[in-house]
C-alpha cells in the first residue's frame, strides 16, 4: 500500500487550496469520504475523523443559515478532531468562516467545482485503489474479451509470446514481467503495472516492444479484474487432461480465490487459442452454463 496524502488529492483531481497550504503533507488513510451532519448537531459518538471530511451544497446551507455562535459551536467542534481535510464541493462561496477555522487549526480546506455524489464517487474509488493492499508476482496479465487473466509460469515458458498473440488478435495488455495485483475488497483482485513497465512487452529474440506505438491504444489498457489464473507448464506425455470437466482449481492472493487452469505446452498447440477458449468458457459459467453438464443430459437423455 503506498501511502496518500493530501497533496495527492489535490493534484489528482485539481482542487482549489483555500486554508491550510502548509499542511498538504498530511496524510490519508481511510478509503471512503464521509458527509458530517449528525456532527453538525453535537453527536460524534462514530465520528469517522480519519477520513476525508465532504461538504456538500446541503451541508454549507446548513452552515449559512447559523448563527456566529452556532456556528463557533459546531464548526468548532468537528475542526477539533483535525480530519485530514475538508472539501466543499460545487465551487460555493462564503467560506470566510470556514477558512478561519481550518487556519488556526491547521488543516486544508479544499474546493472543487465537481457535483457532491460524483465527486464522493471519484474520491473514493481513487482511495480504494491507493490504498488497496497489494503485492507484486512474475507474469503476464491481459485482458481477453473484457476478461482479466493471469498468465504464469517458469521463465522462457512462452507468457510474454502468448500474450503477443492475443494482443495480435485484438485483446489487451495490462501488465509484462511483473504484475502488480491489488486487493479491492474481499471478492475483487485488481491487477496493474508498476508505472515503469507500463505497454511494455518483452519478447525473447526481438527484444522490448512498446505494445501502443506498435499496435495502436487499444492494445493496452492500464489495469483489469483478475477472473482467471492460467499457468503455463511443460508438456506432460501421461497426464490425463482430457475430462468432461477438471475437477475445479483455485489460486489464493490475499485470501482471494481465483480459478486456476494449467494449459500444457507442445509445439503447434494454439495456446492463445487456448486461453480465449478458458476466457470465453469462464464467461458462459457465469451465465449459468456449463457444456458438460449440457453432455451429459444429452447422454442420460437417449
Amino acid at each position: 500500500m503506498k501511502p496518500v496524502t493530501v497533496k495527492d488529492l489535490v493534484e489528482r483531481f485539481s482542487l482549489e487550496v483555500l486554508a491550510g497550504h502548509s499542511e498538504l503533507h498530511r496524510p490519508i488513510t481511510k478509503t471512503k469520504a464521509h458527509r458530517p451532519g449528525l456532527e453538525f448537531v453535537g453527536y460524534f459518538e462514530y465520528f469517522p475523523q480519519e477520513h476525508v471530511q465532504l461538504l456538500g451544497r446541503k451541508e454549507i446551507t446548513y452552515l449559512h443559515k447559523l448563527t456566529e455562535h452556532e456556528r463557533n459551536l459546531h464548526i468548532g467542534n468537528i475542526v477539533k478532531y483535525h480530519p485530514p481535510c475538508f472539501v466543499v464541493t460545487r465551487n460555493q462561496e462564503g467560506l470566510k468562516y470556514l477558512t478561519k477555522y481550518c487556519e488556526e487549526e491547521r488543516i486544508p480546506l479544499l474546493r472543487t467545482a465537481a457535483a457532491t455524489s460524483k465527486f464522493q464517487d471519484l474520491v473514493d474509488l481513487y482511495l480504494s485503489k491507493s490504498l488497496a493492499q497489494e503485492m507484486a508476482i512474475h507474469g503476464v496479465c491481459v485482458n481477453v474479451s473484457g476478461i482479466g487473466i493471469l498468465l504464469r509460469g517458469k521463465s522462457g515458458v512462452g507468457k510474454s509470446e502468448t500474450a503477443h498473440t492475443l494482443i495480435r488478435r485484438g485483446h489487451r495488455l495490462v501488465a509484462d514481467d511483473i504484475v502488480v495485483l491489488k486487493k479491492i475488497s474481499p471478492e475483487t483482485l485488481l491487477g496493474t503495472h508498476n508505472g515503469k513497465t507500463k505497454e511494455f512487452l518483452a519478447l525473447r529474440s526481438i527484444g522490448l516492444i512498446n505494445v501502443s506505438r506498435l499496435y495502436g491504444r487499444k492494445a493496452f489498457q492500464d489495469e483489469t479484474r483478475i477472473v482467471l489464473d492460467i499457468e503455463l507448464t511443460k508438456w506432460q506425455e501421461h497426464a490425463l487432461n482430457n475430462d468432461l470437466e477438471l475437477e475445479p482449481a483455485f489460486t489464493e492472493y490475499m485470501d482471494i480465490r481465483i480459478p486456476h487452469i494449467e494449459i500444457q505446452l507442445q509445439p503447434g498447440r494454439d495456446v492463445a487459442g487456448l486461453v480465449e477458449a478458458a476466457a470465453n468458457s469462464w464467461y458462459l459459467r457465469q451465465q449459468g452454463y456449463s457444456a458438460a453438464e449440457e453432455f451429459m443430459q444429452r447422454l442420460q437423455s437417449d
